[in-house]
């Protein structure tokens, strides 16, 4: 009879076997071309508005003045204002429909969630750190001339 040769199982290191299990389960990448946009741009100004003037009238400030920063920064006013809230828009259309971004929101500098605002490569992300920036120097106290830049 002839003999058959059969290979010997070759012992595979704990790091080969978790190397290839991990490549068995990984989800395919999208293509570099592809970039997925953040979550947050698809969240409705209306969601987020009542929490910008919950968060300053718990610090002794008043809607009115959340109503004048979002001016300042976007040129959303009064009726025009509340019509983007009624309609529900997201932050994306938020901001592209913005009637005047104030040319001087680079003045806007400090961190916002550990995120320097004057650092965030993204210009939607970014408008939307500058509005929460400040909203974040009127809840602190800071006057209204300093968060406006003036």
């Amino acid at each position: 009879m002839a003999a058959v040769k059969t290979k010997a199982p070759t012992k595979k290191t704990a790091k080969q076997r978790a190397a290839k299990k991990a490549s068995a389960t990984m989800t395919p990448q999208p293509s570099k071309g592809a970039t997925k946009k953040p979550r947050v741009f698809a969240i409705s100004f209306a969601s987020v508005y009542p929490l910008y003037v919950q968060k300053a009238e718990r610090k002794g400030r008043t809607s009115a003045e959340v109503d004048e920063v979002i001016a300042w920064l976007t040129g959303y006013r009064g009726k025009v204002l509340q019509r983007a809230i009624d309609a529900k828009v997201d932050l994306e259309t938020f901001f592209a429909e913005a009637p005047r971004m104030n040319p001087n929101a680079g003045l806007i500098t400090g961190v916002v969630c550990g995120v320097r605002v004057e650092d965030v490569a993204d210009p939607l992300m970014q408008k939307i750190r500058y509005l929460d920036k400040l909203i974040d120097e009127l809840a602190k106290g800071k006057k209204m001339s300093s968060i406006l830049r003036e």
